[in-house]
């Protein structure tokens, strides 16, 4: 009697089941007898490969002999495969490219077989990071192809790849990579505790978990570093730092990172030190030119004509002489303009969006001067700025700098370069009290480690970077190098 009973729960949860899942008009299932027992089969066919299933599965399941599900289970030639007795998490599981097997009267369980439909792109070169020199593969959007670009270049045991689900509804793959021995493991829990701690229910990119786990997550500044490049990941898990990668997103990723990684190209690793450094102390000054000139400009003709050289007053005067507006408004509309040209050219098309952003410069920008709206010579200090802060080889701490040009407008127009030293200030003072992971954001300037400064502001030759910064803590220090053994 008991068994009876626990056959017809059985039955009228599957009809129930079936009932459910026939509600997607992307759910097949096939009812047919098999010795004698009615067999159904079904799957989410925008979920699984149908290659897969004509292959592995519905051979083995309507050709061959077997008496219930465990043997049916040690048929089917596919690794993964699982019994299982609640119908909420078969239907869990044929989301995720399962296909399920059922034999009424027979047993109590689903036989779940893994057929997912695994479509992506194919490898190919860095769009945001690209190089002339080096290797020339990016990221894609599956991470399974991610973690095995990373495994060719780290062929090592003791590359650590911890996986966990994060969002309540998106369930999004996020694996935690690191090199064990290296890395220091507080620096992984604190990742791993981050992101069991999130309480989000989607992740569809990694800039989500960026967002949610960073340590001050109303600072405009990028707390961890984002790369689509390969070569790059496997360089800082060799250094001691982790990896954070997401299904579904082509760029992983780094920390804890430091304020000057944000301007370090990883060409630089390519060239000869000397012209690598030489190229990071152009980026640098760009990225202050292009953030101080224009409140400077402000400044000086809104509060200290007297800084200006005889040689420059002349044409400085000349060129405002037709301009009806105060420094600041024509710096406003100029730096709007500029920033409008900017987002117009990026949301279009790659060829109308070029054209959109040289041509309407040009015309623009000639426009104006013509028309007595601006001065030649801030035009030109205005796209000399916007260059600057292209020279930036991260996206991210881009939109950084062109937002800070506007704070930077606003006191300079106030106070003058008193003004322009409060807002540094204030920068500084937040600079200097962000973490990345709970380490210092500013490091090796502040604290202040001269070790660390080999690869900073300047690269120093291989065979002198024999010590792994100690921003990451390391377990093991000293690394190998051209005349240093690592012990």
């Amino acid at each position: 009697m008991k068994k009876n009973a626990s056959e017809k729960k059985m039955q009228r949860d599957f009809e129930k089941f079936l009932e459910k899942m026939k509600q997607n008009a992307d759910f097949n299932n096939y009812q047919f007898e098999h010795n004698e027992n009615f067999m159904c089969l079904g799957y989410l066919k925008t979920a699984i490969s149908q290659e897969k299933l004509e292959k592995f599965i519905l051979p083995y399941v309507q050709q061959h002999d077997y008496s219930d599900l465990y043997e049916l289970k040690s048929i089917i030639p596919v690794t993964q495969t699982q019994l299982i007795d609640k119908p909420e998490k078969v239907r869990e599981m044929m989301i995720q490219g399962f296909v399920f097997v059922y034999m009424e009267n027979v047993s109590t369980q689903y036989l779940l077989v893994p057929a997912q439909l695994a479509k992506t792109r194919q490898v190919s070169k860095p769009e945001v990071e690209f190089s002339v020199v080096g290797p020339k593969e990016a990221f894609v959007e599956s991470i399974d192809v991610n973690l095995n670009l990373i495994r060719k270049r780290l062929n090592i045991p003791e590359l650590n790849i911890e996986k966990l689900n994060v969002g309540t509804i998106t369930k999004t793959e996020v694996a935690v990579v690191s090199i064990e021995g290296i890395v220091d493991e507080e620096n992984v829990q604190t990742v791993l505790q981050r992101l069991k701690d999130l309480q989000i229910d989607q992740v569809i990119d990694s800039s989500y978990i960026h967002q949610t786990i960073a340590d001050n997550q109303n600072s405009p500044f990028p707390q961890l570093l984002d790369t689509e490049r390969p070569d790059r990941i496997a360089a800082i898990l060799s250094e001691g730092k982790v990896a954070i990668f997401v299904d579904g997103s082509p760029h992983v990723l780094i920390g804890p990172t430091t304020l000057v990684e944000f301007f370090s190209a990883f060409e630089d690793y390519f060239l000869n030190w000397t012209l690598a450094s030489a190229f990071r102390l152009i980026r640098l000054f760009a990225v202050f030119f292009s953030i101080l000139i224009t409140p400077l400009y402000v400044a000086v003709l809104t509060h200290h004509f007297e800084l200006i050289p005889k040689s420059l007053l002349g044409p400085l005067v000349s060129s405002r002489t037709q301009v009806p507006f105060p420094p600041i408004l024509e710096a406003v509309i100029l730096e709007l303009t500029i920033e409008l040209l900017r987002e117009a050219g990026a949301r279009l098309p790659t060829k109308i969006g070029q054209t959109i952003g040289i041509v309407g410069g040009i015309v623009i920008g000639t426009a104006a001067v013509e028309a007595g709206l601006t001065s030649n010579v801030l035009l030109i200090l205005i796209a000399l700025a916007a260059l600057g802060s292209f020279t930036t080889p991260v996206y991210q701490i881009g939109n950084t700098i062109r937002l800070f040009r506007f704070p930077l407008l606003l006191f300079a127009h106030v106070y003058g370069l008193l003004g322009v030293a409060i807002c540094i200030g204030y920068i500084m003072v937040h600079l200097l009290k962000l973490t990345s992971l709970g380490r210092p954001f500013m490091e090796p300037i502040y604290p202040f480690r001269y070790k660390d400064l080999k690869d900073a502001m300047i690269r120093l030759p291989f065979n002198v970077q024999n010590k792994r910064p100690i921003q990451v803590r390391p377990t093991k220090v000293n690394r190998p190098t051209a005349h240093n053994d690592d012990k």
